[in-house]
Formats: structure tokens, C-alpha cells, sequence
């Protein structure tokens, strides 16, 4: 497709008149280019491309010389003068008599007879110069008759207009001609400069829109850069440094099934640039067909740096970006009149926001969804919940069209048939990956035609004393020191532990010169780790770091995870020593990549784990070529050969996963949508699943329709729907509603209405406590371990009406006191109670201190769970929140948590709370930025990103362009919510009575 090639050209012409048959092409309807309509089968089978690929680049006069000669439209549209000529001659056969003097009479008549009749089809620039010329028109009657309505440039000496011999008279296309002339000569406070950009931006958003009718109403708009304006290409090389796409790229954007918008899903290797399409196309569907977007991503981080990322666009282009991540979110979202909206979520949160929009009637508002990481499809309960969201989008709305970015899979057929989609693979990677793998001190590359799968390609060259042999066995040093400090390089370990062993053992045998490169910026890296940590800093950090080494796992804070993925990325350090999560997460290439052991704890790693890992070898546009080394042990040979060259992994529906509990929410939520309301429609409504095309593979001997009934019976026992006894008709109760709108695991639905219920009876309101534990999320649980004596020592400087509430809630002091003696407790105890006490004890703690380091050292948990935990409660309250608001008796709650979400999700200083609701400002930065005078979300919005890196120590430049991106859409969108909920309240209700 060649539509974004359209050029615009500024050139001079001569007094000749000039041809414009080639301007006519697409931009004149058909009926005024003399060639018959073409039919809706025409339209839909001819490709897009050839529309823009004929037409020559646009031309616009730079002078007055000659602007119109034969042909009266810059578009090639002459239909003003031909109906003025027309009019003309008609006033001419009635024999409308015409003085001397008087020569505007008839050209007055003329527009007064045409003023009845609308002109058709005319570009906006004519019919503006029409209602002029009828204003002076009727003007000119009561004007003195020696007068002229057209305007004339001054001559010299004073000397007036030329007359014309007694009796002649103006044509009305003369006076449209001299008009047009002198407005275009007259002076300007707009440049000529700034009126063409407006004029080509203006002329290009109006082929698009013409172009489209042409085609098919359901299509995106044409248009210069894969049908968008050509301001977008700009901001992509302004905003993302993105001057050209790959080849496969522009392939993919120009398919049939795109342009069609059937959905698609389209496979790549990791770092192939897969999400800059999706982008893209999200662009076309906001601007183009100005229909809100979906954008589901699998993780909190990636959903915040995308926020940041799409903030500018959204600033620049007038849509609005939305965070739907953690506690952060609206359902449904606001109903915005004049701008549409770009939602970012998480796979949880998408589902939630699905589901309000189906309740709300307005899905059919979402013209697209974009599901990053599709192959997640298989992983567990989170691949149910992506299931169970696109199943509906399909049942309930026939326009939205959905996008997945998938890694290549063994079975992407089934994924084609559930989503109705096309498929598109490439194998493109901007950097060739070489794959090698260590075996002793061998190292051998992957070759899958090899009979073994590996071939000979060299001997390590490094000295080895006899103590580094003992330490080092598998010869790390040797394998990280060839590429660093001059190149980047990641080692996955297999554990978290592990990966800070490695780090600290690597740095002992490192020579001085590591500690000389980039020494100041390492130095400036670890006074920000400290600030991060209020005056703490992780010993193993502290010895690694000036060498350019760090680890990286879900044991560090948020904030130091950042500091050390900005640091890795600008080259200040040069080797992290990682855990798989962080393959899944946040982009960051390296020049190598070495696999510590083919195990993620005990575990074999998959296929398609080791293909994400390896993926990241390769830095696109530093970097010629990117390799992976797998280091092996003698035993898992064998198995390391199936990993490194089987077919890649098939990915099998997940609403069966775990006693079918993905496919009773389902149900549950089906019915409550009033989606389903029996049996039979149930069964119709899962014929759409993924689950449906593999169940001969996964339900091997057991009917669609058993399952269907088999859960109808188990949410009827546990009272979360009834069975009309009229029509048969399957209702949702009130705690069922409670439960899929809260978006409640329904393993904990009844538990935690009982555990509310409790709560009322004797809330404690003086003090956080009580309502902590009941927002304690039950999932985590089983990750607690207590250390009996930490609690009991906890428990001791807890008030007496804590106490109470303590035992109140089945965990008595006695029997911690016995537990931290180190006594028998023969007495029964619910552990589980037990254990969710000490959870909310950390987090009571954090809401008091706001110090992450100083609770994690008091319970003796690292920081990175002492955060989770923090980011998990804060979610959960948020579900506990619409729990409560979906049920009368709980209604006390509804204020309680809503101020207790905040606190949990910010748990910080209540004056930092407004700026750490601006995506990507953490505690750190909100504390530098409120000593620097912005303690406003408004001050941040205002702010010029210059004086932003002067103010704040190693702030740069592109960072701060975000953050005052991110504020001034939030500060919009919150702006926005207010009005419109002005409008809704000043707007006269629809039924009002009549008389």
C-alpha cells in the first residue's frame, strides 16, 4: 500500500492556465468527474492503496498570479461557478433589466435566487465565500450605488479603479474571482508558513474522510502514515526517535483482513517490535473512526510505562489515556461526549472493565482491543480471566475488533478458530541471535540440523586459578568479563537468592578498571538507591554497583527496580544478574545473554520461558549481532536438547484450570450481565470459548451441556444464583452480584461475607487495625510464615482495644505468648486467622511508619514481599470496596475503604499523594519534586520539563517530558469527569412530561 507517500508541494506558476485533470481523481465525487458510482462490491474489493498511489502530490500557489484560469477550485471542483453561469443565464431569459451604474443588481439577484437553493458537495472554503458574498450582497442595496463590494488594493498617486465603458457589466464569476483574489492579497496576522501546515494537515484528515466513504464506511480512515494525519509520523520520530518501519511492519498494517478490521493475531520473536503496529492501529481506531480503545497488558509496571509513553500522544493528538491498574480505575469509565479514551489495564482490571461497559450498554463504543503476551491464554487463572473477557467482547459486540500479540505457538490454529481471527508470523529480528550453549569448558552453537542439535564451536580462553575453579565451576567470570564493561550483558539465575550470590561472587574477582568506568554516574546511582531506601542501601548493591553490577528481582522495592533498569539502560551498569521475571517484563536488551542453569527454581524451564530469555540478546541499533549461551550440567543434556529445538509449546484454555473455577465465574458473570438466562444460552454463549474448540482434548467423555449444569448447581448451592420457579429463568442474588462486580475469587466470596459481617458487629473504629485485616488479601495467606516471637513483641505494643479486636477475630495473646515459648497449643486455632493477623500487623505498621525498609527489617521479610504485600491489600480493599457497595448492610464500609484504598495504595505522607498519582512518580522523586515547590498535581502539569531537570538532581530530560505529560493528561481526564458530570446535571431528562 502506498498511502503514505502523499507529499505536499508549494510551487510557483505562471499565468497560463493550468490543466487540473490530474487533481480530480478521488477528491471529486464521482457524479461531477462524469464517471459512474461505483458499487458497494467495487468499493470493498479495491485495494486502499491504489487509491492514494495515482494521485500526484497536491499543489498550492505561492503567488497571485493566476489562482484560478478555467477551473475554480484548488480540489478541482468547479461547481460554484457552473451554478452561478447557470443562474445567470436564467436571470438573463427573465429579462431582468439592468441600468448603467447599477452593475451589481443582477449579480445580486443572481445570489439571492441561488440563496434558496443549498449548494451540494462544495469544499467548506466555497460555501464560507458563499454566505459572504450573499451578506454583502444584501449589504450593497442600502450601500451607495458608487460603491463596490470588492475588495481592491490602494493604487498609487490616489488614483482610483479603472472604469469600465458605460453599460458593461461584472459576471459573477468575475466578482467571485476578484473577490477570492483580493481576500488571498489581503494581509494576514496568521504566516503563510503556518496557514499551509494547516492547510496540508487540514487537506489530509479530508482525503482521509473522502478516500473512506469511497472504500467502506467500516474502514479506517486514509491518510498520509498508514492512515493518520501526518503529524502522528512526526510525533513518533519526535516522541520515540522512529523515522521509517520495518518491512514486516508495513506489511502488516497494509493486510486485507486489517484494513477490513477482522480480527488478527500476529507472532514475532521477542524484541521484533510487535507493539509499535498495535499502536498504531490503536491510533487509527481513536482518531480515524473515534471509537475508544482497549490495551491489555500482563503486568502493573508495563501498564505504568506505557501510560507514560502514550501520555504525550494522547496530549498532542486530543484523546485520553487512562490507567485501569491496582486500585486505579472507574467503572464504568466516564462517558466523555467530544474526546475518546485509550484504556491501559491489566488483564484483572480489562475484565472489570469489560464487564461495566456490557452492564452500562456502551461496549459497542469500543471499537478496538489490543491483548499484548496473547499466549498467556495458558497460563492459569490469569489465562482464564483473558478468556473469559474476549469471549464476551465477541458474543456482545459484533464491531469491536480485537488485535493479539502472541509468541509463536505450536497451536495458533485454535487461537484463530475462538477469536475468528487471521493469522500473521514472521520470523524477523532487527539483530540476528546466535544460540549457543556451555558444556564443561565447550562451547557448542544450536544447530537443529545437527544430529545432535549442537556443533563445535569453540574452547573458553581464560585463566582459571584453582581457587576461582572452586568458585566459579561453571565459569561465569569468563563468560560476563568478554563482553563487559564495553557491552551489556544479563545472566538469569534461578533463583532470587541466587541472582545476588552470583553479583557479589562475580564483583570479588573483577579487576580496578571497572571501578574507573562511569565512576561519578555510579556514584550518583548510589546516593539515589539510598534516598530510595530514606538513608538504607542494600549491602550487596553497595559492594556490586561500582563495578557496574546489580541484581534484579521481586525482592527490591519498586523504586530500586527502576533505578536499576534506568541505570542498566543509559550503560552505567553493564551486568544484571536477574530472575525470569524480568524477561516478562520491561524491555531491556542485552549484547549477551547467559542462562545460569536450565531451571527457574526446580523447575525445567519451557519452551517458550527459554525462547522470551534468549530473546533479549541483541540491542537494535547498537548492536550487529546478539547471542545467548545456556550453561549446562552433563545430566540435563538430553533435555536441554528437546528445549532448545522442539516446536514451540501449544496453549490450552484455563477455564478449566483448578476445578473449573475460571468457568463458574464465567457462568456467574454471564447471567449477572443478563448475557444468559438459561441453560440452553449458557451452552450457545461457551460455543464462543476457547475451551469449546479444545474440548474433545481437555474433557475427553463429558458433554458441553454437563459441565453447563454442573455449574448452574454448584452457584445455585452456594446462593449466588436462583432458579425462577415461573419462566425458569437463571437470576443473579445479591451476593452474587456483589461477587463478579468485585471481581471476588470465588473460593473467598462467602468467606469474606462472613468475615464483613463479623467486622459490623464490633468495628473498631479507633484505630486502622480492624479494617486492615479484613482487606488482608487471603491469597497470601499461605506465603506467611510467622516468626512467633516478632509477633508476639508486635502484639504486645498493640492498645488493649486492638487486643480485644485481635481475639474478637480468633487470634487470643495467649495463645501467641504460648506459640513464642515455644508450647504445644492444644487448644483449636484457625492458622489461617492466625496468619492473616501478621499480614495485617506488617501492614498496619507501614501505614503508621511509611517506611518500607524499617517494617521489613522489623518482621524480618524482604522489602520486595513487604511491597507486594502493600500492592496486593491495596487492590483487594478496592474489590472489598465494590463488594460492600453492591450490598445494603454493608454500607458503613463504603467511606471507610474508600480513604483506606488511597492510603494503601500511596502509603506515604498525605501531602505526596497528588503527585504520586502522576504515572511513573515514585515515593523518591514525590519527595524531591515537594521540596522543589510542586506540591500540586496542577503545579506538575504547569510545569516546564527544563525547569524541572534544573531543579531535581539527575532528572533527564526525556523522564521529565513524561511525568509533565502524565499530569496533564490526569489533570484533562479529572477536568474532563467534572464536566461532564456538570453537563449531565444541567441537560433536561429525556422522559420529562409533556403537556
Amino acid at each position: 500500500m502506498n498511502y503514505g507517500r502523499l507529499e505536499v508541494k508549494i510551487k510557483r506558476v505562471c499565468q497560463r492556465k493550468r490543466a487540473r485533470d490530474h487533481l480530480k481523481a478521488y477528491l471529486t465525487p464521482a457524479r461531477k468527474r462524469g464517471g459512474a458510482v461505483c458499487s458497494p462490491l467495487c468499493n470493498s474489493n479495491r485495494r486502499i492503496s491504489s487509491i492514494m498511489a495515482e494521485s500526484r502530490a497536491v499543489e498550492y500557489c505561492s503567488d497571485s498570479e493566476d489562482l484560478f484560469g478555467d477551473y475554480d477550485s484548488i480540489l478541482g471542483d468547479s461547481s460554484v461557478l457552473a451554478k452561478l453561469d447557470d443562474a445567470e443565464q436564467n436571470e438573463r431569459l427573465r429579462g431582468v433589466e439592468q441600468q448603467p451604474g447599477d452593475e451589481d443588481v443582477l449579480s445580486d439577484s443572481i445570489l439571492d435566487g441561488l440563496g434558496d437553493e443549498p449548494f451540494e458537495d462544495l469544499p467548506a472554503s466555497q460555501l464560507q465565500f458563499q454566505e459572504e458574498v450573499q451578506e454583502k450582497a444584501k449589504r450593497s442595496r442600502l450601500q451607495d450605488r458608487d460603491k463596490t463590494s470588492t475588495p481592491f488594493r490602494g493604487l498609487a498617486n490616489g488614483e482610483g479603479p479603472p472604469r469600465r465603458p458605460a453599460g458593461a457589466r461584472r459576471s459573477v464569476a468575475d466578482q467571485l474571482k476578484r473577490t477570492m483574489l483580493g481576500n488571498a492579497a489581503a494581509p494576514s496576522a496568521v504566516s503563510r508558513t503556518a496557514m499551509l501546515k494547516e492547510a496540508v494537515v487540514s487537506e489530509e484528515i479530508n482525503v482521509a474522510m473522502q478516500a473512506m466513504e469511497t472504500v467502506s464506511a467500516d474502514m479506517p480512515d486514509l491518510g498520509p502514515f498508514f492512515g493518520l494525519p501526518s503529524k502522528v509520523k512526526e510525533l513518533m520520530f519526535k516522541l520515540r526517535g522512529i523515522q521509517s518501519l520495518y518491512d514486516w511492519q508495513q506489511t502488516c498494517l497494509n493486510l486485507d483482513c486489517v484494513q477490513q478490521r477482522k480480527n488478527l493475531i500476529y507472532s514475532l520473536p521477542t524484541s521484533g517490535g510487535k507493539t509499535l503496529v498495535a499502536e498504531i492501529l490503536i491510533l487509527r481506531e481513536l482518531l480515524c473512526r473515534r471509537k475508544d480503545c482497549l490495551f491489555i497488558l500482563p503486568y502493573i509496571s508495563l501498564v505504568q510505562e506505557k501510560v507514560r509513553g502514550l501520555a504525550s500522544f494522547g496530549l498532542e493528538l486530543d484523546f485520553m489515556v487512562e490507567e485501569y491498574a491496582g486500585s486505579k480505575g472507574r467503572f464504568p469509565p466516564v462517558k466523555r461526549r467530544n474526546k475518546t479514551s485509550l484504556y491501559i489495564a491489566t488483564i484483572e482490571k480489562a475484565h472489570s472493565l469489560v464487564n461495566s461497559l456490557i452492564e452500562s450498554s456502551r461496549l459497542d463504543n469500543l471499537g478496538l482491543v489490543v491483548v499484548d503476551e496473547l499466549h498467556m491464554l495458558g497460563d492459569g487463572s490469569r489465562g482464564a480471566i483473558i478468556e473469559m473477557t474476549l469471549a464476551k467482547v465477541q458474543y456482545v459486540s459484533k464491531t469491536t475488533q480485537i488485535i493479539g500479540m502472541s509468541a509463536t505457538l505450536g497451536n495458533i490454529k485454535d487461537l484463530q478458530t475462538f477469536l475468528r481471527a487471521e493469522n500473521y508470523t514472521n520470523n524477523f529480528r532487527p539483530v540476528q541471535l546466535k544460540e549457543f550453549v556451555k558444556l564443561h569448558d565447550t562451547i557448542y552453537e544450536v544447530d537443529p540440523k545437527e544430529e545432535n542439535c549442537f556443533r563445535f564451536s569453540r574452547l573458553l580462553n581464560f585463566k582459571y586459578s584453582s581457587t576461582m575453579q572452586k568458585i566459579d565451576p561453571d565459569h561465569i567470570i569468563a563468560l560476563v568479563t568478554e563482553v563487559i564493561p564495553a557491552h551489556s550483558c544479563l545472566l538469569f539465575c534461578p533463583t532470587k537468592k541466587n541472582c545476588e550470590n552470583v553479583a557479589a561472587m562475580i564483583c570479588k574477582y573483577l579487576k580496578e578498571d571497572f571501578l574507573r568506568h562511569r565512576e561519578e554516574e555510579k556514584g550518583v546511582l548510589l546516593r539515589e538507591l539510598r534516598d530510595s531506601g530514606n538513608g538504607s542501601l542494600c549491602p550487596v548493591l553497595k559492594v556490586t554497583v561500582p563495578y557496574g553490577v546489580a541484581y534484579h528481582h521481586s525482592g527490591l522495592t519498586s523504586e530500586e527496580r527502576k533505578l536499576v533498569e534506568e541505570a542498566y539502560s543509559s550503560g552505567v551498569l553493564c551486568l544484571l544478574t536477574c530472575t525470569s521475571t524480568l524477561a516478562a517484563g520491561i524491555n531491556l536488551p542485552a549484547r549477551r545473554v547467559i542462562l545460569r542453569s536450565p531451571y527457574i527454581a526446580t523447575d525445567f524451564l519451557k519452551r517458550s520461558q527459554y525462547k522470551q530469555m534468549v530473546g533479549r540478546a541483541g540491542r537494535a541499533g547498537i548492536d550487529s549481532v546478539g547471542e545467548s549461551i545456556l550453561i549446562l550440567q552433563e545430566k540435563d543434556r538430553n533435555m536441554a536438547k528437546t528445549l532448545v529445538c522442539a516446536p514451540m509449546e501449544s496453549c490450552y484454555s484455563n477455564l478449566m484450570h483448578d476445578d473449573g473455577k475460571g468457568l463458574l465465574s464465567l457462568v456467574l458473570s454471564l447471567i449477572g450481565l443478563n448475557i444468559t438466562s438459561s441453560v440452553e444460552q449458557l451452552q450457545d454463549f461457551l460455543q464462543g470459548t476457547l475451551l469449546f474448540v479444545q474440548w474433545q482434548q481437555l474433557c475427553v467423555g463429558r458433554s458441553l451441556l454437563e459441565a453447563v449444569q454442573q455449574c448452574v448447581d454448584v452457584l445455585k448451592e452456594k446462593e449466588l444464583i436462583t432458579i425462577d420457579s415461573h419462566s425458569q429463568s437463571l437470576r443473579v442474588t445479591k451476593l452474587g452480584k456483589a461477587t463478579y462486580k468485585a471481581s471476588v475469587d470465588l473460593t473467598y466470596a462467602e468467606v469474606l461475607y462472613k468475615d464483613l459481617s463479623k467486622g459490623l458487629e464490633s468495628l473498631l473504629l479507633n484505630s486502622y487495625l480492624h479494617l486492615v485485616y479484613l482487606v488482608t488479601p487471603y491469597d497470601l495467606i499461605d506465603q506467611c510464615k510467622p516468626d512467633w516471637m516478632i509477633f508476639f513483641r508486635q502484639f504486645t505494643l498493640l492498645s488493649v482495644a486492638e487486643q480485644k479486636m485481635s481475639a474478637a477475630v480468633g487470634v487470643p495473646e495467649s495463645f501467641v505468648a504460648r506459640k513464642a515459648a515455644g508450647q504445644t497449643v492444644k487448644k483449636g486455632v484457625n492458622l489461617a486467622a492466625v496468619r492473616r493477623m501478621y499480614l495485617a500487623l506488617v501492614l498496619f505498621s507501614l501505614l503508621k511508619e511509611t517506611d518500607v525498609w524499617s517494617v521489613s527489617e522489623r518482621f524480618q521479610l524482604s522489602r520486595g514481599f513487604v511491597q507486594t504485600l502493600l500492592g496486593s491489600a491495596s487492590a483487594f480493599c478496592s474489590c472489598v470496596l465494590h463488594f460492600a457497595e453492591e450490598l445494603e448492610e454493608f454500607w458503613p464500609f463504603r467511606a471507610l475503604l474508600a480513604e483506606l484504598t488511597r492510603r494503601l495504595s500511596y502509603c506515604v505522607k498525605a501531602e505526596l499523594i497528588p503527585l504520586m498519582e502522576v504515572a511513573g512518580v515514585l515515593e523518591s522523586r514525590a519527595k524531591q519534586l515537594y521540596a522543589a515547590g510542586y506540591k500540586t498535581l496542577t503545579h506538575m502539569a504547569n510545569a516546564d520539563p527544563a525547569a524541572l531537570c534544573t531543579a531535581i538532581q539527575n532528572l533527564y530530560r526525556k523522564q521529565a517530558n513524561q511525568i509533565v505529560a502524565s499530569a496533564k493528561m490526569l489533570v484533562n481526564e479529572k477536568a474532563a469527569a467534572l464536566q461532564e458530570e456538570v453537563d449531565e446535571l444541567l441537560a433536561p431528562p429525556s422522559d420529562l412530561p409533556q403537556l
